[in-house]
């Protein structure tokens, strides 16, 4: 008989190497593909995952893509951008992904770090260590047989 395997799941994070949490969550998701997962069950073996690691915002087509896991009806302002003090805000923030990537590329703070995708399974976490610790949840039940693998 053949058996297919299915592919590793494509995990991104787009890193800001000086937030904390997006330290937290790169050592997070690093450590869930190189060591036991859970890490308190030491029997566990590691998450099968492919990380790929971003040290920029997301492209607008990315932006648009993410924000269709998220809401497509929400305003990319209120999903992408932090509460840093030199964000726009009011009036004077962008509303646009092209705009809200033209602003992360120049103002790195003005973004919530980190963003972690998994692009198969459409979810993500934005700004949300909580969020990475699902994504990678999730991927633990599947690989235990807990949910289906599709």
């Amino acid at each position: 008989m053949f058996s297919f395997r299915r592919a590793a799941a494509e995990l991104t994070i787009f890193h800001h190497p000086t937030s904390p949490p997006s330290q937290k969550a790169l050592n997070l998701l690093r450590s869930a593909i190189s060591g036991p997962f859970p890490a308190d069950k030491t029997s566990s073996p590691p998450l099968d995952f492919k990380l790929e690691v971003v040290e920029a915002p997301p492209t607008s087509d990315q932006l648009r893509t993410i924000l269709s896991y998220v809401s497509p009806d929400r305003n990319p302002a209120s999903v992408f951008l932090s509460a840093h003090p030199s964000t726009p805000s009011g009036s004077d923030a962008p509303h646009s992904v092209s705009a809200i990537h033209d602003l992360g590329a120049k103002n790195p703070n003005a973004m919530k770090w980190p963003i972690v995708v998994d692009w198969e399974a459409g979810k993500v976490s934005i700004g949300d260590v909580e969020g990475v610790k699902s994504i990678l949840e999730t991927l633990r039940k599947q690989r235990d047989g807990e949910l289906p693998k599709d």
